[in-house]
This record gives C-alpha cells, structure tokens and sequence, in this order.
C-alpha cells in the first residue's frame, strides 16, 4: 500500500511539474527572441523560423547596414504571446539581394488601435521591447 501510496505521489509531483512549466511557457515566461537565418526575398517576403515575444505584438523587419542600426521599416506581421513559428512578413518595398535586414519584436503597446501596425522609424506606438536593455532582434543578409 506505502509503494502504491509512493508512486501516485511521485506521478502527481511530475504531473505538476509538467502543467507548471507548461503554464509558464503559455504566460510569457519565456524569452523574447528570433531565430532567422539569411534568406531569398525573391518571393517578396522574409521568413523568421521561431519568435518569442511576452505578449501579442509585431515581427518588424528594418532595413540596417554595417552600422546595425535599426532603419526604415520595409515589413511588418503579426506576433501572439509565446512561441511563434514560421513567421512571415510581407516586404512593403524593394529588397535586393546583399541588403541586409533587422527582424526586430515590436510591442502591441502605445497605439491607437489593437491590430492595426502603427509604428514609424523613432515612434513609441507599437515600438520595439528590449531584453535587458537590448533591442531583440536578428539581423540576417537578403539572399
């Protein structure tokens, strides 16, 4: 009966664990990230494989150059709270191959509407979030 007892014990303490760590990942507990790699942006879209963001928000891609500096904004898609996978943004204007661009996680915050993008380049509607003081961004070559 003791090792019954025991073993129902030690499958609820993993149940637990596992539905807190789950729980944790649905709240935003995560890091803020993006994973992209260089890319063709010949179909007139660049892609992210995986973006973290703490609460609904946008993948901005900024155009940059050496200086890694974010620039004007050349597309935009739509962030949940979590892990997002393949995410895909619309390019708004021209890319050539050798630009480079910033994917940067913008917040849903400041604006006037909910699901409307409304940031430009020094704005604090929709504007990026930082980790740690730093922009969250990957900065990737159009290919």
């Amino acid at each position: 009966m003791m090792t019954k007892f025991m073993t129902s014990a030690l499958v609820s303490a993993s149940l637990l664990a596992g539905a807190s760590l789950a729980q944790a990942n649905m709240h935003g507990d995560m890091h803020p990230g993006v994973w992209a790699d260089d890319q063709s942006v010949a179909g007139g879209t660049v892609s992210a494989e995986k973006v973290v963001a703490d609460a609904n928000g946008w993948l901005v891609v900024h155009r940059t150059d050496e200086s890694m500096k974010p620039g004007p904004v050349v597309g935009h898609a739509p962030l949940k709270a979590g892990e997002n996978q393949d995410v895909a943004a619309i390019l708004t204007e021209e890319v050539a191959a050798g630009d480079h661009l910033m994917l940067m996680v913008h917040s849903e915050e400041g604006g006037m509407e909910t699901g409307i993008f409304e940031y430009t380049l020094g704005a604090k509607e929709d504007g990026p979030i930082k980790r740690d003081g730093n922009l969250v961004t990957a900065t990737i070559t159009a290919q």
